[in-house]
């Protein structure tokens, strides 16, 4: 018993117990860093989602201008128009964004209607993600329709 006290005597003398929580520190840094890791590759992944999902919006909508100007005026050739739009949009603002070349549909839903759909995958940092960023735009197609009581335009 005297050992003991002499023993506590001494450590208390020296500074208290030191030697108690030797090592946390390092276990903590082991069990904490894949989490940081892992918020930081999140962070990440929904910056690059983020973007490739306005890109793809800026090309449908910038296809989607074109077809509105040009359906009426060109009714057979203003799809491959609006479609080559969307992807010089694609190509200008987001090369090398998606994984392979994303699709670009136009289409014609209804009489005086047009509508681009822009479509693609980027690529994944985080292991066991497929990520597809889809955007739509449709619109009225400009077209002139005379006024019926119009006497000028007669």
């Amino acid at each position: 018993m005297r050992r003991v006290r002499a023993f506590l005597r001494r450590r208390i003398a020296e500074g208290g117990d030191r030697g108690g929580d030797g090592g946390s520190s390092a276990i903590e840094f082991v069990v904490l860093t894949p989490v940081m890791f892992f918020m930081i590759f999140g962070a990440v992944q929904f910056a690059m989602y983020s973007f490739a999902e306005h890109v793809a919006k800026a090309a449908a909508r910038a296809g989607a201008r074109t077809a509105r100007a040009e359906a009426d005026a060109d009714p057979d050739g203003w799809r491959a128009a609006a479609e080559a739009k969307a992807y010089d949009y694609i190509e200008q603002l987001g090369p090398g964004l998606f994984v392979s070349r994303p699709t670009v549909d136009a289409a014609q839903p209804a009489a005086f209607t047009v509508r681009v759909e822009v479509a693609g995958d980027i690529p994944s940092i985080l292991p066991g993600m497929d990520l597809t960023v889809h955007a739509v735009s449709e619109g009225p197609v400009e077209r002139f329709v005379p006024d019926a009581g119009c006497q000028v335009c007669e």
